[in-house]
């Protein structure tokens, strides 16, 4: 994993918290949802297939690891998972916490609206509560 390198947009629209085994943790910076995503650290993955079968469990297990601890955190409606790719290709998979009544609701959030940036409260207070409920396997 030494020669991952994080897709340019990612780095620019998400904020870094913390790292499982396989994969990047990110928070979107955008206030109007709690949005995270895991971008596995395989360079040139651009889809779940590219990944052996080890790595490939291990993500949906980081997968399902950050979806509960999203639960305990932020107690949502829905919570929607899913890797699209259409405008990063490098791997990456979302996963929002939705709420009735949010902004783009219940519409997909990709596209709906311009992002409003975090700003350091929400941001840190977000990842905080995210992840103090995830289990002990991070490295910041």
């Amino acid at each position: 994993m030494n020669d991952f390198v994080l897709d340019a947009r990612l780095q620019r629209d998400c904020l870094h918290l913390a790292d499982f085994p396989l994969c990047r943790l990110l928070m979107m910076d955008d206030a109007r949802f709690p949005w995270f995503l895991l971008v596995p650290r395989i360079p040139g993955a651009r889809d779940a297939i590219d990944l052996d079968t080890e790595d490939y469990r291990r993500l949906w297990e980081e997968s399902a690891d950050l979806c509960r601890a999203i639960r305990i955190a932020f107690t949502p409606h829905k919570l929607n998972v899913a890797a699209l790719g259409n405008q990063v290709a490098q791997l990456h998979v979302h996963h929002i916490a939705r709420y009735q009544g949010d902004d783009a609701w219940p519409a997909p959030v990709w596209g709906y609206g311009e992002a409003q940036a975090c700003g350091e409260t929400v941001a840190k207070q977000r990842s905080s509560e995210l992840l103090d409920a995830l289990p002990g396997r991070l490295r910041p």
